[in-house]
């Protein structure tokens, strides 16, 4: 059982104060914390102790994320409960756990897991993982070991696509369009005098778009990119399987790879700095799947750099560099 102590508290971002989700004040109501672990975790850990509760993430109305630290005689370990305003996440729970133990499991042989899933909360719309340790892989990409990291996770990502859990949604190239043609006009809204410049861009991602090979579907992230994996020594994981979908294979190692581009031009100041991480991923999905998936990967790596140009605007840090995300857009579609 949990025992309830001096249990620190703490919520930067007040979601007490969320009046879509009036269930959180309990959520990190230490009294009431202690029943819900009790009754959600006994099965799997035992005589441990409730010592602080922290809200890591808020959206107002929409999600919310609190880490529970628990610690007992031998082990220390941090829960993540995932809370969501419209009900329980139950679809993103089961695929986590299908995966656990479709091979992603904390001892797979192969060094690729997911977090482990541990239960559900349904008075607080709410499921619970094990916080798992280590980097994310934003961070180290730039490091020495940076190319070998970056083949690594195209593993991941075949892995992944290859679990043959089938989705219950599927996104296609008209989906990915549809949100270009969506986000760009409101760029243009904001900055008038790259009206022009957006729609020749939004025609040549439609030209783009249909020149693209539709590979065989599966199951793909769909969300793939650096601060979705943590990397601890030698073991990946991957995270956050909320747009999981059926869909090209070829999305998800080109918005991890458009990503990887972007903050090369952001932070690093060179949009090829990472060039080599770039090649090194794609080369090794090439080994899977053929040669015939390299012109789907390039294709869906310009495209999420399209969409940077809308993520861009709304990131107070990155709004300086939205003219340049756009002019390397044109580079690369002309």
């Amino acid at each position: 059982m949990i025992f309830l102590s001096n249990v620190l508290v703490s919520d930067p971002f007040n979601i007490v104060a969320d009046p879509k989700m009036p269930f959180l004040a309990e959520a990190i109501d230490p009294v009431r914390v202690q029943e819900n672990l009790t009754k959600s975790l006994l099965c799997v850990y035992k005589n441990v102790e409730l010592h602080a509760i922290r809200v890591i993430r808020h959206k107002p109305g929409r999600r919310c994320a609190i880490a529970y630290k628990l610690v007992n005689e031998t082990q220390s370990l941090v829960i993540i409960g995932k809370a969501r305003a419209k009900g329980l996440d139950r679809h993103s729970y089961e695929l986590q756990r299908s995966l656990w133990n479709a091979g992603f499991a904390e001892d797979s042989t192969d060094g690729i897991s997911v977090p482990e899933p541990l239960g559900t909360i349904p008075e607080w719309q709410m499921w619970l993982q094990k916080k798992v340790p280590g980097t994310v892989a934003t961070e180290l990409l730039a490091g020495s070991e940076g190319v070998i990291l970056a083949s690594k996770i195209a593993e991941a990502a075949h892995k992944l696509h290859k679990s043959d859990i089938f989705p219950r949604r599927c996104h296609t190239m008209a989906d990915e369009l549809k949100i270009l043609r969506d986000r760009i006009p409101k760029v243009a809204q904001q900055y008038p005098q790259w009206e022009k410049q957006l729609e020749g861009i939004l025609e040549k991602c439609d030209r783009l778009g249909a020149n693209t090979p539709e590979l065989q579907p599966c199951g793909i992230h769909r969300d793939f990119y650096g601060d979705q994996v943590i990397v601890n020594g030698d073991r990946l994981y991957l995270l956050d399987f909320d747009l999981y979908c059926q869909g090209n294979p070829a999305l998800d190692l080109g918005n991890f790879i458009g990503h990887i581009t972007e903050y090369s031009l952001r932070i690093l100041g060179n949009p090829n700095a990472l060039a080599d991480r770039e090649a090194a991923m794609e080369e090794r999905f090439v080994r899977f799947h053929g040669e015939t998936i390299r012109q789907a990967i390039q294709s869906y790596a310009t495209l999420t750099l399209v969409r940077h140009i809308y993520i861009s605007t709304q990131i107070c840090d990155r709004r300086p560099f939205t003219e340049a995300i756009l002019e390397l857009c044109q580079q690369r579609l002309d």
